[in-house]
């Protein structure tokens, strides 16, 4: 059998969900046309690409960099339809109209190559009922594709077959959406909604309903649904606001129009409510209209009052009593809320009494397995555990005796009681519905694990679901070599050395520092090739700052400036290293984390990892090789020009560091000088470790070798001077303050080299040395320590 390859994607329909899909093909270099009607004047294509060009002022960006919007072919169903035939996989996003899919299928099938996929990028339309407008040679290759929006961040995508699917056709885009863009896949039933709308949606439902019942403000409402419950930090209503309370509406109306009491016992409280029927009636949709739920007026966030149709001060927390019952283990913290006097904590017990009814009730219908449940909460809502982790983490009888209790007196939404297989047979034996053998079928009356597709052997330690005990577990997994409170070194084949750091934000202390110059050391003795990797994100977020401020204390300048000078020395330990050592990035590289990674032989980057020297926000300069990587970088790019001027390759990273610029992407970090050419970019996070072994030990047995240490020129006392004169005028201008005059100038004055001649030829041990004695000279200063403890305590950078 051939593999199936997507060589080149085409999108039906450029409005919102279709533009961002195409900007996240061309974030993982698929090449791709976008098509929409023909415009009525004007260029035949001026709808595609007027969506293209507005990708470029979308926030959050859906695409890496804003110029790659201009790879997207854009394309029209009357001039380019022959396009299709050179695609293999074609996903139709037009507006959520039955009646304009099926016509447009009409007008495609005659275009669609033998063995195209042909995918419905659809919240809730019944696939099966799509399905029959295509010719039945396209019928198995045909199927639902749900993206979550916006489709760059939202990890989850929804398939869907018909009873006429090819099971091979739904393996082959698995793999390309797993694997090729990053997302996690799950397995939907053709019901409406599907899991994650349908469960989400209802679960919306019920929370305004149970606020509404217990008397609840929206601003309250969300702060108790919000991190605090373990949910996305926006909460309720206003994730209603950012999906659009017309997206939220057609998803209401889904339910509706397609289920009723006989085939959903909870379709009495499907209805709009009044509400968000007023809000729509308003035309306040939402952050696209800037007004829903809430509305920002200056600084000040206003809610919507129904009863007076206008919006008043919001900002009200909820009890802080309930705050700490949410901390309380899982058992304990629904009993405590079940008994709670307060309406907060029975508002709390009711809305998750009526998720696990709800889950309980449907999981048959609308999943395979519990697992595809929680996944899809997870992925495409944000939940820190899906209805059926956190119920079996309860404890499973003891929470199912009091759902079916509130059941049972009338308290719940619906009388329909929870399934049998709640209370009896192998869920109520093992204690749950996840378990070592797999996640439960209710319609194979059995536990059924993972699918077992080649894609996922590329996922070493995947995302697992509580009670499933079987999957390894990174932190304890392999053969250990050492472990301290600070660092782990361990290995999975004995060829490639893992380092994981494992302090908090995997910060850099004095005792990882050790730790990691050790793993070198073992790692050239008796290794192939060493591989930095920490589990969860962030990579690591620097040098940890309150390790390092009692050594000034006690130390002064001097302690600072030794530490630094380890540091700087590890640094260079990694890069000379006589084995490759290869950063495997996942989230925050930030400081120390990204020095770490510029000096290690190749990265291997999560697409949403986000890189930059930031120590300007904590008032100092980076002092662990960050500005000799953008001196030494800048010399290496000049010597492709004829000319002799370094200024203009230094400009770039001497900006980065001074303004504290992070990559907000893979795509950007690579722009701004972080990531190589010649590094990986993965798209999937848990393939990150594979690809980063992979590569370790593909450039050991290539023969790889570490770099020779040679000297480099410098802009010297010349490009001081151009750059200073910059800083002045922006300090002028009110664009910067004095003090961050002042530490630009540090900056410029270690990347340029100091005060010596253009193109004078230094070391990187001369340049860390201007770094070091740079850093002391700030780590004194009081705006500093001002910056620091700022830091420290909010967690946002001060500017003074």
């Amino acid at each position: 059998m051939s593999r199936f390859q997507v060589k080149k994607v085409a999108v039906l329909g450029a409005g919102v969900m279709g533009a961002q899909i195409a900007a996240h093909l061309v974030n993982v270099k698929v090449p791709v046309i976008l098509f929409d009607l023909p415009a009525k004047e004007g260029p035949k294509s001026a709808i595609a690409e007027k969506a293209i060009a507005n990708l470029k002022k979308l926030k959050p960006s859906p695409i890496g960099v804003a110029e790659d919007a201009d790879l997207i072919q854009p394309a029209n169903y009357e001039e380019h339809m022959k396009l299709l035939k050179g695609c293999d996989l074609i996903i139709e996003a037009i507006a959520e109209r039955m009646d304009w899919k099926l016509d447009l299928y009409h007008k495609i099938a005659p275009f669609v190559a033998k063995t195209a996929l042909v995918a419905s990028n659809t919240s809730g339309l019944s696939i099966t009922k799509l399905s029959e407008a295509l010719p039945d040679a396209i019928k198995p290759r045909f199927c639902g594709i749900h993206f979550f929006n916006p489709p760059r961040y939202m990890q989850l995508v929804e398939l869907i077959n018909t009873p006429t699917t090819n099971a091979e056709v739904l393996d082959q885009l698995e793999t390309f959406v797993t694997s090729t863009l990053g997302k996690g896949v799950v397995r939907a039933h053709d019901t409406p909604n599907f899991i994650a709308n349908r469960i989400g949606i209802a679960g919306m439902l019920s929370t305004m309903k149970q606020a509404e019942n217990f008397g609840l403000s929206f601003d309250v409402v969300d702060d108790l649904t919000g991190k605090k419950l373990g949910r996305a930090s926006s909460g309720t209503f206003r994730t209603a606001d950012v999906v659009g309370l017309d997206t939220m509406a057609h998803v209401i109306k889904t339910l509706q129009d397609n289920l009723s009491l006989e085939t959903d016992p909870f379709y009495g409280n499907f209805g709009t409510p009044a509400v968000l029927q007023k809000l729509l009636d308003l035309k306040n949709l939402g952050q696209k209209t800037k007004a829903g739920f809430f509305k920002k007026v200056g600084r000040d966030i206003l809610q919507f009052e129904l009863d007076s149709e206008e919006y008043i001060p919001a900002g009200q927390k909820s009890d802080e009593v309930y705050g700490r019952m949410l901390k309380k283990p899982a058992g304990e913290r629904l009993k405590l809320l079940r008994n709670a006097e307060g309406a907060q904590g029975r508002f709390l017990w009711a809305i998750l009494r009526d998720s696990f009814h709800y889950a309980a009730i449907h999981l048959e219908h609308i999943a395979d397995t519990a697992r595809d449940v929680d996944q899809a909460m997870r992925w495409g809502f944000g939940m820190k555990q899906g209805p059926f982790e956190l119920w079996q983490e309860a404890g499973w009888l003891d929470v199912a005796k009091m759902v079916q209790e509130d059941i049972d007196a009338g308290k719940a939404l619906t009388k329909a009681p929870l399934p049998q297989w709640v209370f009896e047979g192998p869920v109520a034996e093992a204690g749950g519905v996840h378990t070592a053998q797999g996640s439960w079928s209710p319609a194979q009356k059995k536990f059924v694990p993972r699918r077992e597709l080649p894609v996922y052997q590329r996922q070493i330690f995947p995302e697992k679901l509580l009670g499933e005990d079987s999957l390894p577990d990174w932190k304890t997994a392999g053969t250990t070599i050492s472990e301290t409170k600070a660092l782990r070194t361990w290995t999975l084949d004995g060829e490639v050395l893992i380092a994981s750091i494992k302090n908090k934000m995997h910060a850099i202390s004095p005792e990882v520092m050790e730790g990691l110059v050790e793993a070198v050391d073992v790692a050239e003795s008796d290794f192939k090739a060493m591989v930095i990797w920490s589990g969860d994100a962030p990579f690591s977020v620097g040098a940890d700052l309150e390790a390092t401020m009692p050594a000034f204390v006690v130390g002064g300048a001097e302690a600072i400036e030794s530490i630094e000078q380890e540091l700087q020395n590890m640094m260079l330990r990694m890069r000379y290293a006589q084995v490759p050592v290869v950063a495997a990035i996942h989230g925050m590289a930030l400081g120390g984390g990204c020095e770490l990674s510029v000096y290690s032989a190749r990265r291997v980057a999560h697409m949403e990892s986000y890189i930059g020297l930031v120590e300007v926000g904590v008032g100092l300069v980076p002092g662990a090789g960050g500005l000799t990587y953008i001196a030494r970088r800048a010399a290496e790019n000049a010597t492709t020009s004829t000319g002799k001027d370094l200024l203009p390759f230094l400009t770039e990273g001497f900006t980065a560091a001074a303004m504290a610029k992070v990559g907000t992407s893979a795509i950007e970090s690579r722009k701004l000088g972080y990531l190589l050419d010649s590094d990986i970019i993965v798209a999937h996070k848990d393939e990150l470790l594979h690809v980063a072994i992979n590569e370790a030990r593909s450039m050991a047995n290539a023969g790889w070798r570490a770099p020779l240490a040679r000297t480099f020129p410098v802009a010297g006392r010349s490009g001081i001077a151009t750059i200073r004169g910059s800083l002045v005028n922006m300090r002028d201008g009110g664009f910067i303050s004095e003090f961050d005059q002042h530490i630009a100038t540090l900056i410029a004055e270690v990347v340029c080299g100091g005060d010596v001649d253009t193109g004078t030829l230094v070391d990187e041990q001369y340049l860390m040395k201007l770094e070091r004695k740079a850093f002391t000279h700030l780590i004194a200063h009081p705006k500093t320590h001002e910056r620091i403890l700022g830091m420290l305590n909010t967690g946002k950078p001060v500017r003074n």
